[in-house]
């Protein structure tokens, strides 16, 4: 990626519903060419969509937690069904697949505390493969805007 790439990536992810015409302005190119650019950067598979960011707040989802999850037995099988399972449920922001002590992280958000503590004891607690869950509230999240690629230094 070149620096026009990278500008063109980070207009993108700030407002994806920008027009082309505005995008070529606003990175100083014609717009022929930074349609051409978008559609290289879509089919290299950089640019992997275009999503409507959600205040999650407003969704009366305000209460977010990590959960970790330990599974037993510990099989591919196992791990992937519920990663699946996670992924599935309305409460779930993002599943990760983690090493360490856990096996699953689980970023949830929620109407409230007690809401979160019916859902870890009613709901995962009780699953006889989940055989360690433990949950930390988050008190502040913020998400970057941008992601590019890291310099050379970086990467080492």
């Amino acid at each position: 990626m070149d620096a026009v790439d990278q500008a063109i990536l980070r207009r993108l992810q700030r407002d994806g519903r920008q027009t082309n015409r505005e995008l070529a302005e606003a990175v100083g190119i014609a717009p022929s060419t930074a349609l051409e650019r978008t559609r290289a950067l879509r089919s290299r598979g950089v640019i992997t969509g275009f999503h409507a960011a959600v205040d999650l707040e407003r969704l009366d989802r305000g209460v977010q937690a990590l959960i970790s999850i330990r599974i037993r037995p510990q099989s591919r099988e196992a791990i992937e069904s519920a990663r699946d399972t996670m992924a599935a449920l309305p409460e779930s922001v993002a599943v990760f697949v983690v090493t360490g002590n856990e096996d699953l992280l689980v970023h949830v958000a929620v109407p409230s505390t007690a809401y979160l503590r019916d859902f870890v004891l009613d709901r995962l607690a009780r699953r006889k493969e989940y055989v360690d869950v433990r949950t930390t509230v988050v008190f502040d999240y913020v998400q970057p805007v941008e992601q590019s690629e890291l310099p050379p230094s970086v990467r080492a």
